[in-house]
């Protein structure tokens, strides 16, 4: 039987809304950078790597570990 780790699961989903909150909140204001298309390719980055870590913490905590 496996425990699941349901504070790894919180933090995922919360990484999650924080990801997708700093991705549109980046959108919003790209028309005023002065290279907004550059700008938008770092965010989207930063924003991919912290929602694949945010599903990979998600899945290890559904998981979960032996008792």
């Amino acid at each position: 039987m496996r425990r699941k780790n349901w504070r790894i699961v919180v933090v995922g989903f919360v990484l999650i809304v924080i990801a997708l909150a700093f991705y549109f909140y980046m959108l919003s204001i790209a028309s005023k950078s002065n290279d907004p298309v550059e700008l938008m390719r770092t965010v989207g980055a930063v924003a991919g790597v912290v929602g694949g870590l945010s599903v990979v913490m998600i899945v290890i905590g559904l998981i979960g570990k032996k008792v």
